[in-house]
């Protein structure tokens, strides 16, 4: 099966805070970003289309012509708990040491880690395998996708942040 991942465009409350599953809407430049990966689905056909309920995901989805994606939160970006709205440099949590340290196991205050976050994608993978799916189309967040690269075997999970770069509207591809 061929999996066409997309992530969201920029957002509107701009990258210095951490929104993770918060509901922000997207930037003043969407319709530039989401043009652009518009164009790149135009070669493409898909058997069904997936989205994260996070209307940075939607918006782009109907943008793109894709109008009843099939919501689904396990494509959600990481859940930071208490820390989401808040500008990263405010975070004055004493548990942001302990995620810093660790945030591959360590929970964010009242949220989840990115091995919960790994194997929330991963079910929602698994399931995917065994439907009858030739392509599947899916507007997510970074997160998740580094995840299917991990899961994939493409990336190690400790450099999954510095060396598998996703910028807003990329397109990425793979084969499960």
């Amino acid at each position: 099966m061929k999996l066409t991942l997309i992530r969201h465009t920029s957002v509107a409350c701009g990258p210095n805070v951490c929104y993770g599953q918060t509901d922000v809407d997207v930037s003043d430049t969407f319709e530039t970003e989401a043009q652009k990966a518009s164009i790149q689905l135009n070669d493409y056909s898909f058997d069904k289309v997936f989205s994260s309920p996070s209307q940075r995901c939607t918006k782009l989805a109907s943008f793109c012509g894709f109008f009843h994606p099939v919501l689904e939160k396990r494509l959600m970006e990481l859940n930071f708990g208490d820390w989401e709205g808040i500008p990263w440099n405010e975070l004055a949590d004493p548990n942001i040491e302990n995620w810093y340290k660790d945030w591959i196991n360590v929970r964010t205050t009242n949220g989840e880690s990115f091995s919960d976050q790994l194997e929330r994608v991963k079910n929602f993978l698994e399931e995917l395998r065994a439907k009858p799916y030739e392509h599947v189309l899916i507007f997510t967040h970074a997160g998740v996708i580094r995840s299917v690269a991990i899961l994939l075997g493409l990336v190690q999970i400790e450099l999954a942040f510095t060396d598998y770069k996703v910028e807003y509207g990329e397109i990425k591809h793979f084969e499960i």
